[in-house]
């Protein structure tokens, strides 16, 4: 039985894993696989979340903004690996512990989780909203038992310090374990509205490139960038010091490193903030896979979605996948090439979209929040992007009389994956509108 570890990054672009941001990631490719079309179903950071625990959609859970509590009716990830012997360990950013209205149920983002809302991890050091809790260089967490654990120092080592504090001295080494990292950054500080990157490295970053998708829109990537950029080559030191405590243990090719985010990050050029939208930019992540039957250092350039991480990570485990999960085993090379990903947007709106190899559609409720809305009976059709043509979203086509059989096909290819999702299916309308952005 193999170990698994899933190392969660938030808010991270796919297109900041290189040889000179994120050597130690790309050395993990290198052994193993990249994937260069992976994407998220839900680009929020709870009801992503509630995706990979449930291994469900976030409107099947209820899960479908932030500050929904994961149901306790549900069976999560990690019981599964209990019942089949793992040991399991959850640090970090957890964000499935409160309930939404105020005066109404539990609210723990910044007290301790009770211990009924910790998704059955045996080993427990996370806080429900990191973010909230702490700041880049000092702040807290919360042991299982709902004990306070101050930090200080910047914040993605000292997470990361919990899960090498656990490999080294609080696992059974007779015992395989599942363990879940979920990092906060490079997610921005909400509280300062600001990044907070590993400071000795900002200066180094303060030219880096910035990504062609973002130059000819306004928003706040150019004073931004910088303090991203060098978070998640932080992070990426981070995943070198883990990879080399798992050598120093002994355990390095016994155990199966996933590498992924909850979304990207679109630096308020899309909407008001920095992602809950259809956008390349807010949905396109990072995934790499080490171990498991991904080696040889291949890309692979199948659309996977986020959704397709717990019966991916069942089924190296050896562990039945449940019938009810909606995602795909990546192991399986059996399976057909999907046809698309299937993406759930809230908050910022109630939309739903799909992405093909060659095109992305979205739809929209005309509703104005889509933090009051899970679902609708009506939408709206509101981006159509040909990505072979324009990869970096400029024109939306859904207007477009040239476009209206492809359209259409979408349309319906939608619905299906709607279906799927254990949604009912909704009247779609033409656009009132072209959105420009």
């Amino acid at each position: 039985m193999k170990n698994i570890i899933f190392y969660f990054s938030d808010q991270q672009r796919w297109d900041t894993v290189n040889e000179e941001l994120t050597p130690n990631l790309m050395k993990l490719a290198d052994e193993g696989v990249l994937f260069e079309n992976s994407f998220t179903c839900q680009p929020v950071c709870g009801p992503a979340r509630s995706c990979l625990q449930s291994g469900v959609y976030p409107t099947e859970t209820g899960c479908y903004t932030n500050a929904i509590a994961l149901p306790r009716d549900i069976t999560p990830l990690a019981e599964y690996f209990n019942n089949a012997g793992y040991q399991t360990a959850y640090i970090g950013k957890w964000h499935l512990g409160s309930d939404k209205f105020p005066g109404v149920g539990v609210h723990c983002e910044s007290t301790a989780i009770p211990r009924d809302r910790q998704g059955k991890y045996q080993y427990w050091r996370a806080a429900d909203c990191l973010e909230f809790t702490s700041h880049g260089y000092d702040g807290y967490i919360f042991d299982e038992s709902g004990n306070k654990i101050d930090f200080k120092g910047y914040r993605a080592d000292r997470i990361n310090d919990f899960a090498l504090e656990y490999l080294e001295k609080k696992r059974d080494p007779n015992k395989p374990f599942f363990m879940f990292v979920s990092q906060l950054e490079p997610h921005q500080q909400n509280d300062r509205n600001c990044f907070e990157g590993y400071k000795e490295a900002i200066e180094k970053y303060r030219d880096y490139p910035l990504p062609d998708d973002l130059t000819f829109l306004k928003g706040n990537y150019k004073e931004m960038y910088p303090d991203y950029i060098s978070a998640i080559n932080r992070l990426d030191y981070n995943v070198g010091r883990l990879v080399e405590k798992l050598k120093e243990l002994g355990i390095y090719d016994d155990t199966i490193i996933i590498y992924t985010s909850d979304h990207g990050c679109h630096f308020k050029t899309r909407n008001l903030e920095y992602k809950r939208s259809c956008h390349e930019s807010s949905t396109h992540t990072p995934l790499i896979i080490k171990g498991g039957g991904f080696e040889g250092g291949k890309r692979d350039d199948r659309l996977v979605s986020l959704i397709d991480m717990p019966p991916t990570m069942l089924s190296m485990a050896g562990i039945n996948i449940p019938d009810y999960y909606k995602g795909v085993d990546l192991t399986d090379n059996s399976l057909e090439r999907r046809k698309c990903v299937f993406m759930q947007i809230s908050e910022s709106q109630c939309g739903r979209a799909v992405r093909t190899d060659r095109f992305k559609y979205s739809v929209r409720d005309i509703k104005p929040s889509g933090y009051l809305h899970m679902n609708s009976r009506v939408y709206f059709e509101d981006y159509l992007y040909d990505l072979k043509k324009d990869p970096n979203e400029k024109v939306n086509l859904i207007k477009n009389p040239k476009y209206a059989h492809v359209r259409q096909e979408l349309k319906y290819l939608l619905i299906e994956e709607m279906q799927k999702a254990g949604e009912e299916i909704p009247v779609i309308f033409p656009a009132l509108k072209i959105r420009k952005k």
